[in-house]
């Protein structure tokens, strides 16, 4: 049939609906898998060690992270004073303008304008406006229920010793290296094929290409270097562009490969699910990857604003679903168990909020 076929395209009539109803059935079946194996669980992962992938990753003097690094400040000052205050507050900033939004219930008062001009100095306007957090919010999360609804997702990996996901942590790490001796405003990114290294781009200010090159090249191997591939820069961080917080969201995650929740982390107490939520998520995909002997475990909860109990919460080893069970995933529960009162929350906005053994990891 397919060598009449050929020979003469438009007699398909005698022949045309075998396969059809092969490719229908195909399909079917493709389809039955990539719905068991949700998030590129068990049947892409046979193909996705092969896949081209990319991750980024940004240095502290970035204006976004500035924007974190303020706000998480500011949460870390207000739950000092009163550890049960509730924050959620967000920053935008640039060109000499800091703008401080949000609300805040606390025993206590800061002194937001000084915390912000030691962090980035006296020629900064700053403006602020801080409300009382909204008593319908506070009268679900005075009972011990969630701040808001909301996904969150955690993922873990035993592709490097982090848990954390190969080009993830190669663009981090090349990052870090490079700030220890550019300390300005700069990102990396990081494409790899497999295990194999294909492109790095690293851009940083203040920087000679020629001497980035040299460094870049001492500290990871690659089939080609793009250095500040628009040209050498000087001018950087809030003198070239505006920040906002909670803005990198992939890369306080894990990389643009995994599947996130959505939610921002900076400038939130743990009543923010979007926050501790992501971190419980983070410790019990960490915790079945290493009583599994896992090769990736994802983790997804699920919240409802003003109940402590989460509406979802599942998860997937290897491809198969398991139970999550033996922990509190309350807010009040998840703060006891990762000791968030404990946690200088100024030390996870850079360099992003896993792989760093915190208490989640």
């Amino acid at each position: 049939m397919v060598e009449n076929w050929l020979k003469d395209p438009t007699a398909t009539h005698k022949w045309v609906l075998i396969p059809t109803c092969i490719i229908k059935l195909i399909l079917g079946k493709i389809g039955l898998c990539l719905v068991y194996a949700e998030n590129l669980s068990l049947f892409m992962r046979i193909f996705y060690f092969y896949m081209i992938k990319t991750a980024e990753f940004v240095s502290p003097k970035h204006p976004d992270k500035i924007c974190d690094l303020i706000a998480d400040s500011l949460l870390d000052l207000y739950l000092q004073g009163d550890k049960n205050s509730r924050v959620a507050i967000e920053v935008m900033g640039g060109h000499n303008l800091i703008i401080i939004n949000g609300e805040v219930t606390s025993k206590i008062k800061i002194d937001i304008e000084k915390i912000v001009r030691d962090i980035v100095g006296e020629d900064y306007k700053v403006i602020s406006n801080i409300v009382l957090q909204s008593p319908e919010i506070a009268h679900g999360v005075d009972a011990g229920g969630a701040g808001d609804q909301g996904i969150m997702k955690g993922y873990a990996t035993s592709e490097t010793n982090t848990f954390m996901p190969l080009e993830y942590e190669l663009a981090r790490s090349l990052c870090q290296k490079i700030f220890k001796v550019y300390p300005y405003d700069g990102k990396t990114q990081v494409t790899i094929d497999g295990d194999k290294v294909i492109t790095v781009v690293a851009s940083f200010q203040n920087t000679k290409n020629d001497k980035l090159l040299e460094l870049v090249k001492s500290i990871i191997k690659a089939d080609e270097y793009l250095i500040n591939p628009a040209g050498e820069w000087i001018q950087g961080g809030f003198d070239s562009d505006t920040g906002l917080s909670g803005r990198k969201l992939i890369v306080d995650n894990y990389g643009p490969e995994i599947n996130i929740g959505g939610g921002s982390f900076s400038g939130k107490d743990y009543t923010k699910v979007d926050r501790s939520g992501a971190y419980i998520a983070r410790k019990i995909a960490v915790d079945l990857l290493k009583k599994y002997n896992a090769k990736e475990v994802y983790t997804k909860l699920a919240y409802a604003i003003g109940k402590s109990d989460p509406v979802m919460a599942v998860s997937t080893v290897d491809g198969k679903e398991e139970s999550i069970v033996g922990y509190d995933l309350s807010p009040n529960g998840i703060r006891e168990y990762l000791k968030l009162d404990e946690v200088k929350f100024v030390d996870t906005c850079n360099w992003g909020h896993f792989g760093r053994n915190f208490n989640w990891d």
